[in-house]
């Protein structure tokens, strides 16, 4: 059985804390959503926050190559976990542990637990591999996607399922084409949804974007209809403009009952409603629904409300996660600032920020929003002890800076924990956080009952995490020992 990740797979095993009384739920009755709530004045200090992994990573697994440039960058795009292996996906020709170098294209697997031992299967895939899953825990055939036209020398485009053993294609699975770049796999229920920039797959033009398919045949399966559309394309009051490209569909998460996607991207309007970056399925209905959850805050509902980031960083809300009891959203955010506010202080708006939203099926406003000061979050990970935000912060708490250390920001580079219940950074007794890293622009990460595992670039050599080297692409904070 594979477990929840960012761009989210399954359902985990435990760490799932009690619903407390009065906490939300999906659909409560009544709910009136907390306007704003501010974080706390001064975060609380512990080594070793209750309920969240260690700060040191576990050593000895596998890593990227050594990169001391920002171009050419291999890159960790999505890690899954099926049965007692991890299967990790991204662009590479060379993964390293223990000062032995593997000839891997693009695609691994290792044992998960230590001595986290990359195993011999190596399927040749000649492009980025954005995504990987596996259906209802069958760990012989994995579903791939990406940009690639060839796995072990059999012509496919950007979609594949391929067998564990050699790697080969598995010929059943429709075409094997999709006639664009796909970002995001999920298998849920008997259907594999997947996201991405493509018009048509597997031969339907049905379903652009994103589409439900058979995870036999590969074919459209109709559980999906979303008509989704739109893209960004606004000024500033200077008059630049940016243009976006078409929509896109690039991430998703499934909630912990299973009854609910959460799906990111480029996009003004989802099956006729205004929704934008981000929208929550039903998967309870055949086909899904589109729910009533959304915000202004976000969703351009309200002229008043700042909901705009600068034009080259339109699509912002690049990640999203679950609460360990689906009563709570937290997404991670890119786009400098709020358009025509400038560098604005204190910050407003969701530009660079973390921030926490209740699950309520209908519209809701923020319980808390943490800034960076200017600097992007790509990804997000939750659990009972901390909200895990990455990408390449500088600083947290930092809501009077924008480039800089404002009044009563924190220095924490890379990996920030943050209390699920006020957005503070955790912080040790001694006041140095509890979670750093690399400016490495972690992209993905993947809770499971043994820890924390984070996937990110080797930009400018990045290696550190925990204040520890050697972890170049990959990182694993586990839990504590009981």
């Amino acid at each position: 059985m594979h477990l929840l990740t960012q761009r989210a797979h399954r359902r985990p095993i435990s760490r799932v804390a009690a619903v407390a009384a009065g906490a939300l739920v999906l659909g409560l009755a009544g709910y009136a959503a907390p306007a704003g709530a501010s974080p706390a004045a001064s975060p609380s200090k512990t080594d070793q926050p209750p309920g969240a992994v260690l700060g040191k990573p576990a050593p000895g697994t596998p890593q990227l190559v050594n990169n001391t440039g920002r171009h050419n960058l291999n890159r960790i795009t999505q890690m899954v976990q099926c049965g007692d292996t991890m299967y990790a996906v991204g662009i590479f020709n060379t993964i390293v542990q223990g000062g032995t170098d593997y000839a891997r294209t693009n695609i691994f697997s290792f044992q998960a637990d230590a001595p986290y031992t990359i195993t011999s299967w190596a399927p040749q895939v000649n492009g980025t591999i954005n995504t990987i899953t596996f259906n209802a825990g069958d760990c012989d055939d994995a579903y791939i996607g990406g940009n690639f036209t060839s796995v072990n020398g059999t012509t496919v485009k950007n979609i594949a399922e391929i067998d564990t053993v050699v790697g080969d294609v598995v010929p059943t699975f429709g075409t094997s084409t999709a006639g664009g770049q796909v970002e995001t796999m999920l298998a849920v229920d008997g259907h594999i949804l997947v996201g991405g920039y493509f018009q048509w797959i597997n031969g339907s033009h049905a379903d652009p974007f994103m589409a439900s398919v058979d995870p036999v045949t590969g074919k459209d399966d109709g559980f999906l209809h979303l008509a989704i559309s739109g893209h960004y394309d606004y000024c500033d009051d200077k008059g630049k403009c940016t243009q976006g490209e078409n929509s896109s569909v690039q991430l998703q998460q499934l909630s912990h009952s299973g009854n609910y996607d959460l799906v990111e991207g480029d996009f003004t309007s989802v099956a006729g409603l205004q929704r934008e970056q981000i929208f929550m399925l039903d998967l309870t209905t055949d086909p899904a629904t589109v729910t009533p959850w959304t915000s202004s805050q976000w969703d351009g509902s309200d002229p008043n409300q700042p909901y705009q980031c600068v034009p080259v960083e339109a699509w912002y809300i690049r990640a999203a996660a679950w609460s360990p009891d689906d009563s709570t959203i937290y997404i991670g955010d890119t786009g400098n600032h709020p358009n025509n506010l400038g560098t604005f202080i204190p910050r407003s708006g969701l530009c660079d920020a973390v921030a926490s939203f209740p699950a309520t099926l209908g519209p809701v406003s923020d319980n808390w929003i943490e800034y960076s000061g200017c600097d992007s979050y790509y990804s997000i990970a939750a659990d009972d002890g901390a909200v895990y935000a990455a990408g390449h912060p500088r600083w947290v708490d930092n809501s009077d800076g924008c480039d800089n250390l404002g009044s009563g920001g924190i220095k924490d580079f890379g990996l920030q924990g943050l209390d699920p219940s006020s957005g503070n950074v955790d912080l040790k007794t001694s006041g140095q956080p509890v979670y750093t890293m690399s400016r490495a622009n972690a992209s993905n990460m993947l809770i499971t009952t043994a820890g924390l595992w984070i996937g990110s670039s080797n930009r400018f050599g990045s290696q550190s995490c925990g204040l520890t080297s050697g972890h170049s692409g990959i990182c694993f904070l586990p839990y504590p020992t009981p």
